[in-house]
């Protein structure tokens, strides 16, 4: 049988809530060189496709203004960034066996070639992404996962939210045996970093709330903070010689209450800023402690090879809270927490804690 002309796809042609969302009919996309085309089999809705919908992000001295990941968005745009499915055609100079192959697709767009390039952009941000029957990516950004035990729902989670997770922990150069500090450990990323920090040998101190504390011990932590109580004075107590590392996706006054709390030589990474994007801390902690801050955004090509191989492996276990049919939701539930995955048949999402979400000129806390 042929390929069809046309598919189903959820596009946005303005910045909004989830009002803004339109299904509808469009020609399925050629293949151009270099690029293959992937019949969707799984799609996860993250805070990213939340906050490039709204136009969240914001610009460097306006954090106001509404943009997508990296800048203005060229609408109408074909949301999703996370995508699991199985290769059907491929372009010129694309070597024809990949055809029928299962593969997770690399969202980042980066800034170069080779291993440790940058991402500069993002599927279903600044290209169209997963949220249809069908989507182009470059040859070079599809994973063969054909041998991974993993679902395709499960897969689906990986690309963002692990993404995120490996390249902190990779800039944050976690070794085993180090104490590693976890914030926003109930949510997607926060939940990722837990279970590869683990994995990797580290002694994992993690923030959640109360609420969540089972779970995040169920995913490996070996001690859990209370987040609504005194954070600092609890990592102290459990932590009385100082962290080695803090993988951070909300800064705000963590971030300044928690650098004295590394030790020498300590790195605080950081890929996230829920708690708040404006930070006072003392800069001699830095100097005086050979002590890092780092900026983490996604992960680089090197990165997403290391999380592919886990994947093949069966070394990570998303968790997979529930399924939906696969457009219905997406106006119904986009409200709602991230790291939610969309299968063709049906939705299904991930464990995930507080998501940061703001309508137009306010924000809002979304707990789950």
């Amino acid at each position: 049988m042929g390929m069809p002309e046309t598919m189903r796809a959820v596009r946005i042609a303005e910045h909004g809530g989830p009002e803004v969302l339109e299904v509808t009919e469009v020609a399925v996309p050629t293949p151009q060189a270099g690029e293959v085309l992937v019949q969707v089999s799984a799609v996860a809705l993250n805070n990213t496709d939340l906050w490039t919908r709204e136009g969240a992000y914001g610009r460097p001295g306006d954090p106001e203004a509404l943009s997508g990941w990296r800048g203005p968005v060229d609408f109408p745009r074909v949301q999703g960034a996370d995508v699991a499915g199985r290769v059907v055609a491929v372009g010129g100079d694309v070597d024809q066996c990949l055809v029928g192959r299962r593969v997770v697709v690399d969202p980042a767009i980066y800034d170069a070639e080779g291993p440790d390039a940058n991402p500069v952009g993002l599927m279903g941000s600044e290209r169209d992404g997963g949220y249809a029957e069908y989507v182009t990516a470059s040859a070079e950004r599809v994973h063969d996962v054909t041998t991974s035990p993993l679902a395709d729902d499960q897969l689906a989670t990986l690309p963002t939210a692990y993404g995120t997770a490996l390249g902190m922990i990779e800039r944050g150069r976690l070794r085993e045996g180090e104490t590693v500090l976890v914030s926003g450990a109930s949510g997607g990323v926060g939940l990722a970093l837990v279970q590869i920090a683990r994995a990797r040998g580290a002694r994992v101190l993690a923030v959640s709330s109360e609420s969540k504390i089972d779970a995040v011990r169920e995913a490996g932590a070996h001690d859990v903070v209370d987040r609504a109580r005194n954070v600092a004075e609890q990592i102290r107590a459990a932590a009385p010689d100082g962290i080695d590392v803090a993988l951070d996706v909300v800064a705000g006054d963590l971030l300044s209450e928690g650098l004295p709390l590394l030790r020498e030589g300590g790195r605080w990474v950081i890929a996230g800023a829920l708690g708040g994007y404006t930070v006072t801390f003392d800069v001699r902690r830095l100097y005086l402690h050979n002590a890092q801050v780092i900026g983490s955004a996604m992960h680089t090509p090197k990165h997403f090879d290391l999380l592919m191989n886990l994947a093949r492996q069966g070394e990570i276990q998303p968790v997979i809270a529930a399924t939906f049919p696969w457009i219905r939701p997406l106006r119904r539930r986009t409200n709602s927490p991230a790291g939610r995955t969309w299968e063709r048949s049906s939705c299904t999402h991930s464990a995930s804690g507080v998501v940061p979400y703001r309508r137009l000129g306010e924000r809002r806390w979304w707990h789950c």
